[in-house]
Order: structure tokens, then sequence, then C-alpha cells
């Protein structure tokens, strides 16, 4: 007698669609572990377009985007375009599109992003927004001045920040000692429909610096440098206050902290999803943001091997880049799986991508512990040097992808521009296909290391060697050439800001397949 039992027979008493159901609410690890084990669940998995894409979506660090409830794309179609994401990389579009901008001067102060099928670019001295259409190629569909927003005509404006993802545009004014964020929608100026308010009010400091907005979903953040006068030498301090835009205008948590060292020293900060935040500072520290009533909680503090000077660094906005058109904006990156940029210039310049997974496999029931480099570093983290001298590098990030232009000199000193793409994401590493190749071997940069302080006469630098494994797929060798302005990745298109100072700035713009 033949004891084996079958595997349609031991799923008899569930019909598919409900093993569908079920397996739905497993996470991609667990449905591959059961699609594995039981041939019936596996017929199931290869016949279900819906769990195929939801292994795909964790496969590629991805989430369901803002718009996908509303999408009524078929899933087989959806599945199909992320597999083609996994797959990019085949071929360049060279200059699939071209727009001319309203001239603006190279020198002048502003702020742009793209988003969806739009440039959005904000002009500190016209006090301008104008957005231009990439697709149609029109040379202004519409602009608008903030001035409409803020009632004091000789208020000083300090920074902005456009989130075409949420329609949201950012003002910072400082009036006497307020300062005041304007909530506007960026396609009008119109008062955002979310916001708790027109403007987030808080007081200001006398001598206050170095303000910057970022905003993370419901969070908009303001850190600014200050100096506190009273009894003694006046303390230069840090100061970070974050508000959740949608539902208070006036209540706030803050984190503060005085500066002990010098001007060069760097504090900013990011944030990881909606309940943690990273500060960047001698090392980072990682913050919890779950209970806006309360002081940010420390969580840890990831060590670094060497110091962050003259430091910048980059992550991408909470909900990501919009795709081809709204309809098809149906994922977007998971916070869990990004890449932190942050650049570094001691003796030379260096950049280092750190993949954000590393910040939440952090419990926050467990005592706060410092984490040295060797513990988390070397897996969690790639680093770049600039090994030849006098070169400039861009640096853009886009979800799990790096864009560098390296600015070089011909034997005919013309300058040009050399492109570099790096894949960071797991699937393109394992099923890389087309342009590029895979770099899985440990790299080795040396980094010079202080020792005493900043104040201290005998403080000096050692060298020391670091080692990091992050793996990757690097496209090389696309050269482009003209007056280049700015240059950044969003989505699967690179973008081009040649400058033109008599015949108007000049977007263009390169699709990868």
């Amino acid at each position: 007698m033949n004891h084996e039992i079958k595997p349609k027979s031991a799923l008899s008493f569930l019909a598919d669609e409900l093993w569908v159901y079920v397996l739905g609410f497993l996470s991609c690890r667990d449905i591959l572990r059961c699609t594995s084990v039981c041939k019936g669940l596996h017929q199931i998995y290869m016949s279900c377009s819906e769990l195929q894409y939801i292994v795909e979506l964790s496969g590629q660090c991805l989430l369901p985007g803002i718009s996908s409830t509303d999408d009524r794309t078929p899933i087989s179609k959806r599945l199909q375009r992320l597999r083609d994401k996994a797959h990019a990389w085949l071929k360049f579009d060279a200059y699939a599109f071209q727009i001319v901008i309203p001239s603006v001067s190279v020198a002048a102060m502003q702020t742009y992003v793209t988003g969806g099928e739009h440039f959005y670019l904000w002009n500190y001295y016209d006090n301008l927004v104008t957005i231009s259409s990439i697709l149609s190629q029109r040379t202004i569909e519409h602009h608008w001045s903030p001035r409409t927003l803020c009632p004091f005509p000789m208020a000083e404006r300090r920074d902005v920040l456009m989130d075409p993802a949420q329609n949201l545009f950012a003002i910072t004014y400082g009036v006497d000692r307020m300062t005041y964020i304007y909530l506007a929608t960026l396609d009008d100026g119109c008062v955002h429909p979310h916001a708790a308010g027109p403007a987030l009010v808080l007081e200001s400091p006398v001598h206050e610096w170095q303000v910057k907005l970022q905003c993370y979903g419901r969070h908009i953040g303001l850190s600014r440098r200050f100096c506190t006068r009273g009894v003694g030498t006046p303390s230069l301090m840090w100061q970070l206050q974050i508000w959740d835009w949608q539902h208070s205008t006036t209540l706030s948590t803050v984190l503060s902290s005085s500066i002990q060292t010098t001007f060069r020293t760097p504090t900013s900060f990011c944030f990881l999803g909606n309940d943690r935040l990273l500060v960047v500072a001698d090392n980072l520290k990682l913050y919890s943001i779950k209970d806006m009533s309360e002081t940010p909680r420390l969580l840890a503090c990831f060590l670094l091997p060497f110091p962050l000077v003259d430091t910048e660094h980059y992550l991408p906005p909470m909900h990501g880049s919009q795709l081809r058109t709204q309809a098809q904006s149906v994922y977007t990156s998971d916070p869990e799986h990004r890449l932190l940029c942050l650049t570094s210039s001691i003796d030379k310049p260096m950049i280092c991508l750190i993949s954000t997974k590393v910040f939440f496999d952090i419990d926050e029931a467990t005592a706060i512990t410092l984490i040295p480099w060797n513990h988390w570093g070397p897996r969690h983290v790639r680093i770049f040097e600039q090994k030849v001298a006098d070169v400039s590098t861009i640096t853009h990030v886009s979800g799990n992808r790096v864009l560098l232009a390296d600015k070089m000199m011909s034997e005919r000193y013309v300058e040009y521009y050399k492109l570099r793409m790096l894949d960071f994401s797991p699937l393109a590493v394992t099923n890389r296909r087309g342009l590029g190749r895979v770099v899985k071997e440990r790299s080795t940069v040396t980094v010079a290391v202080q020792r005493g302080s900043w104040d201290d006469k005998s403080m000096y630098y050692h060298h020391s060697t670091v080692e990091t494994a992050l793996p990757y797929v690097e496209v090389v060798d696309w050269k482009i050439s003209g007056p280049l302005q700015d240059v950044w990745i969003d989505g699967d298109r690179i973008y081009l800001l040649l400058d033109g100072s008599y015949r108007g700035t000049k977007l263009e713009v390169i699709d990868i397949y």
C-alpha cells in the first residue's frame, strides 16, 4: 500500500484562492520557505502573479507606492515591470528628452527636484517657483512666487524644500526673533490641504546660521547652529526641531547638543522611516522618534573608523521618485533598504555608501550600546576614495542606485564628465544582465584618523586601512561634455542640467532600460 500523501490531496481541504490569501500575509522569506518544501504550494506560487509580486517587491527592497491602491494595472504587468527593473542597465537612451528652462545664472542660489514628469526649480533672488514639463517639452508650465505666502515684506528667506510626491513646498522665513515655515502646495502655492496650519512657528536665537530643512512623510525637521550668550564664553550649539506638520504647527520635539570642537565639525541629520532618526556627527547616532511628545530617544551609536570633515549626506525622500505617470506609481523604495551617502575630506575626498538596513536591525527594547566599526561597518558599507588629484565628483543617490560624475580634463584641456552608475540592489547583484560588472570582493582604503582634540596642540593624524565589502554592480565609461551644472538619478532616468547663460538652462534626460 502506498502511504505517500500526494501534494494536491493534502491541499484539497482549501481552495487555491484561499491558500493565496493565507500566503499573502507572510513575508517574502516565509513564502519561499513554504513553497520550497511543498510541491502543491510551489505550483500555486508559480501560477499566482500576486504572490510572485510580493516576493519580487521584497527582493528589490521596495514597498507598494502611495497610489498603488488606485492603480488598475493588472498585477501581471506590474510584476513584469518589476522584473524588467531588476534587469536594468541593458542600454541607455541618450538624451531621450530635452527641455529649455528659463535662464538661471549658475551663481544664483536655487533648489531643484524632479518628480513624475516635471522639473521643479526655486530661484532665491527672484523668489520664484518654476515648473517645467519634461514629456511635453514646454518651456514653462506654471510659475508662482512664494512671497505671497509670507505677510512680512522684509522677512529673510533661509531655506526651502520641495517634495513632489506629497505636492509639498516649504519655505523658511526669519522675522525678528521668530522663524516661520510656510507650508504650501508645490503646484499652485496655496496652503497645503493636509497641513495643520499655514505655517510652523518657533523662536529664533539672535545669532543663527546653517538653517536646513528636511521632510520625510509627516515629519519636517529644521536643524540650525547658533550661539548662546550667558556668563563666560558664548557656547556654540546645534539644534534639531521636528514637527508632525499634518497635526500641529507648534508642538514639536527638540534634540540639541553643544558643539565642543571647531566650526569644521559637521552635524546633520536624516529621517529613516517615520519613527527613526539618524544624526551624523563624529559618529552615527540612531534615535527613536515614535513619541513626538518626548525628546528623541537614543538607541545606538555606530562608531566610525575616520572623522567626518566637510561632510555632506544624501538620503532620498520618503515616497521616493514617482514613475513615468501617476498611474505607474505603484512602488517606492523601502526605507530599510536604501543607501545613505556620506562624503568626507581630510587629506583626500572619500565617498562612503551605507546600507540603511543596519539601522533597522537594532531592537528598541535593548540597552543603548556603542557599536564598534568592525561589528557593523564592513558588511554594510562601501568606501570609495578619489585617487586622481584635482578631480571633483558629483554624487547622487536614488534608492539603491548611485550616480557618480567625475569631472575630468582631456589632453587638449577640455573639461568633460565620466559617469559611473552603481547599483547596490541585491537582485541586481544576483541577476546581473547587460551592462556592467559585479563587485563582491573587499576593497581597502587608507583613511586619516585623528588623535587628540581640535584645541589640543598635540593633535595629529595617522593613517589606517579600512576594508569594506557591500556588493554592487558597476557601469562605467559613459562620457558627457558641456557646461554641466548638476547631474542626478531619479528612478530609471538620469538628468543632466547644463548651464546656458545666454540660451537658457537646458535639462537633458537619459532613460535607462
